[in-house]
């Protein structure tokens, strides 16, 4: 078999076997999806909470503040809200915080995974465990 006929057959063996070594895991989800499973069920899908019981996320100046403030609300609760430091990583903190602060008219910055991780380094708090029972309802 001459090297001509080799390497062509190798190529057209390639796309076998490629595809499956090419795949780098499931696809993350993003802050829309991480906020309808995490937090839509509290401060509901349109943002607007229920008032004696939830805050509203739409309009709200809080979550308009600084990235590492919100951060700390999410790695460590607030008030009656849970922590979600064992259940959800910092890249997903990110993506759940930036969704809520540039929805329902809110205009606010995107809040990056280093900023999570740098305010999770300094409350002490341990990487995500991914325990389904991770965040304390």
């Amino acid at each position: 078999m001459t090297p001509r006929i080799l390497i062509s057959l190798l190529l057209l063996a390639a796309p076998l076997t490629l595809p499956a070594m090419a795949q780098d895991g499931p696809a993350r989800p993003d802050g829309k999806t991480l906020y309808a499973k995490n937090c839509a069920a509290c401060h509901q899908a349109n943002g607007r909470g229920i008032p004696g019981a939830f805050p509203a996320l739409a309009g709200n100046d809080f979550l308009a503040g600084a990235p590492v403030e919100v951060a700390t609300v999410l790695l460590k609760g607030r008030g009656g809200m849970p922590d979600f430091s064992a259940s959800l990583d910092d890249a997903e903190m990110a993506e759940v915080l930036s969704y809520a602060r540039s929805s329902w008219g809110n205009r606010s910055g995107a809040v990056s995974t280093q900023e999570v991780l740098a305010q999770r380094n300094a409350l002490q708090l341990p990487p995500a465990s991914r325990s389904r029972f991770g965040n304390q309802h």
